[in-house]
C-alpha cells in the first residue's frame, strides 16, 4: 500500500485524469439509470405497485391485453373459486374538464378488490399528477363517450400506465364507454405457480410489463446504454494500467529480483485501482442523488439508495477485472530480462 500510495502521489497528473474519467462516466451511468427507472414507474407503476402474483389474458389476443375478452362465466368461476381474484380492465382515454381541456388517461375498472380502488357511479379516482394540472376534489369532468359526468372522489399516488395518469372508474360507466360486457384481465395475487384456465394465457407481473406497448423497448435501449458505459469504464481501467505497467516493467524487475511476490505487485496495482474508484464512485453517487432531490417533480427521475449501491458494487468488479487483466504481464515479467528492457 506505502508503494501504492507514492506512485499515487508521483504521478498525480495520471490518476487525476483516470479519476476524472471514471467520474464522468459512472455519473452519466447513474443519471441514465435514474431516468431508466423514473421512466419505468412513469409507464408501470400501476402494475409493478401490485403483489407479486398472475395476470390471465384471453389466448386469442396474441398477447394485447386491450383486445382481450374473457368469458364472462369463466371469469365468474374463478372469482368464486379465488376470493382474492379480480377482474379488471385497462383502456386509455380522455377526460375533459370544465375548462373543456383534454386530459389524457388509462381507465382502470375492476370488481371488488382490496388491490384496486371501489368507485361508485358517476366517480372517478385520479392519479395524483393530474391534480397538478389545477383538478380538484369535487370538480366535474366528462368523456365524450359518456353520457354523464364524473365526480372526483380522490387522488391515489403513484398510479401510471403507459405513461398516463390512472383513472379508476366504476365497471358500468367503463362499459358505457367502450361498449363492452366482458373484461380483459384476471389477477391472481400471492401465486408461485400460475394456474391452467381453458383459453387463457398466464403471465406473471413481469412478463405482463412486456405486453404494455414501448414498455419492453423503453428499457431495453436505457439499460444496453448503461452497461455499454460500464464495459467502457472497465476497458478504461485496463488501458491505463497496461500502459503504466509497460513503462514500469524494469521497476518491476528490480522489485522481482530483490524478492517482491508477483502477487504484493498484484496487491499495490489493485490498492490504486480501489483509490481511484471509491473516490470516483462517491461523488458519482453524491451528484446524482443531489440531482434527483433538485430534478423537477415531471420529470421521470428515480435512483434509489439501493440501486446507486448495486451500481457502485458492479463498477468496483468491472474496474477489479480490467486492472487484473492489464496485470497479466507483470506475472510474466523475468527480473533480469526486464532490467535490460529498462535500460534500454
Amino acid at each position: 500500500m506505502n508503494i501504492a500510495w507514492k506512485e499515487i502521489k508521483k504521478n498525480k497528473a495520471r490518476f487525476m485524469i483516470l479519476g476524472s474519467i471514471i467520474f464522468l462516466v459512472s455519473f452519466l451511468t447513474f443519471i441514465i439509470s435514474g431516468f431508466s427507472n423514473g421512466l419505468s414507474q412513469d409507464n408501470a407503476a400501476f402494475i409493478k405497485d401490485l403483489p407479486k402474483g398472475h395476470f390471465y389474458m384471453n389466448a386469442d389476443a396474441n398477447e394485447t391485453y386491450n383486445i382481450s375478452k374473457i368469458d364472462e362465466q369463466l371469469a365468474d368461476n374463478i372469482l368464486t373459486d379465488d376470493h382474492d381474484a379480480a377482474a379488471l380492465s385497462i383502456q386509455m382515454g380522455f377526460m375533459n374538464d370544465s375548462e373543456d381541456k383534454q386530459h389524457s388517461v388509462a381507465f382502470v375498472t375492476s370488481t371488488e378488490s382490496k388491490l384496486f380502488e371501489s368507485v361508485q357511479k358517476g366517480e372517478v379516482v385520479l392519479d395524483r399528477s393530474l391534480e397538478e394540472d389545477g383538478i380538484k376534489i369535487g370538480d366535474i369532468l366528462t368523456n365524450n363517450q359518456f353520457s354523464g359526468e364524473f365526480k372526483v372522489k380522490g387522488f391515489v399516488d403513484q398510479k401510471k400506465y403507459s405513461h398516463a395518469p390512472v383513472a379508476y372508474i366504476n365497471m358500468e360507466n367503463y362499459k358505457e364507454i367502450y361498449r363492452v360486457n366482458e373484461m380483459q384481465l384476471i389477477f391472481i395475487p400471492g401465486q408461485e405457480d400460475a394456474k391452467d384456465f381453458s383459453g387463457l394465457q398466464a403471465f406473471s407481473n413481469k412478463e405482463f410489463l412486456n405486453t404494455i406497448p414501448s414498455y419492453s423497448a423503453e428499457q431495453m435501449s436505457l439499460n444496453m446504454i448503461i452497461w455499454f458505459l460500464v464495459v467502457i469504464s472497465g476497458m478504461l481501467f485496463a488501458i491505463f494500467f497496461y500502459m503504466m505497467n509497460v513503462q514500469k516493467i524494469g521497476l518491476y524487475g528490480i522489485l522481482k529480483a530483490i524478492g517482491v511476490k508477483t502477487i504484493s505487485l498484484f496487491y499495490m496495482m489493485w490498492n490504486q485501482m480501489l483509490f481511484i474508484t471509491v473516490i470516483a464512485l462517491g461523488l458519482s453517487v453524491a451528484l446524482s442523488q443531489g440531482f434527483a432531490k433538485i430534478a423537477p417533480s415531471g420529470m421521470p427521475f428515480s435512483l434509489t439508495g439501493e440501486t446507486s449501491i448495486q451500481l457502485s458494487c458492479i463498477f468496483l468488479v468491472i474496474g477489479f477485472i480490467g486492472a487484473t487483466l492489464s496485470g497479466i504481464q507483470i506475472k510474466k515479467v523475468e527480473p533480469l530480462q526486464a532490467i535490460q528492457q529498462g535500460e534500454a
